[in-house]
């Protein structure tokens, strides 16, 4: 059962394209405004697919996996983040939270991340793809 995006590539061929890695990351925000974490993990996934080094995808990612218990998944965007920004407010301030991460991940099991891509159908023309 796909869970809603019927024109996004099963398997496309990523290549360096920030444009595509910001209308990614926009629909990434746009499902996570309206609650909903699991598409917007995909769409911060995409973006950091398409752009290995947009931090702040990396960043909204480990917020979105960790709200959908995901530990160990929010612990390995957190630590690409701090790579990327090592001087952010926000890897300082993450710092101690990353032990309970750890920990977490340690004790809880995660669901297996499905394979499907979230949908653009339900959202406005100007945030599909072409």
């Amino acid at each position: 059962m796909r869970d809603e995006d019927e024109d996004v590539a099963n398997d496309p061929n990523y290549a360096f394209n920030p444009i595509q890695a910001k209308k990614e990351f926009k629909v990434g925000n746009f499902y996570d405004r309206k609650g909903n974490h699991r598409a917007a993990a995909g769409r911060y996934l995409e973006a950091t697919r398409w752009d290995p080094g947009y931090s702040e995808a990396f960043w909204k990612l480990a917020q979105v996996r960790e709200k959908l218990s995901q530990y160990q998944q929010a612990l390995d965007a957190y630590q690409r983040y701090i790579k990327l920004e090592p001087d952010s407010k926000q890897a300082k301030d993450i710092g101690g939270r990353l032990a309970a991460l750890e920990k977490q991940a340690k004790e809880i099991p995660e669901e297996p991340e499905e394979q499907e891509h979230p949908s653009t159908a339900k959202l406005p023309r100007v945030f599909r793809n072409p």
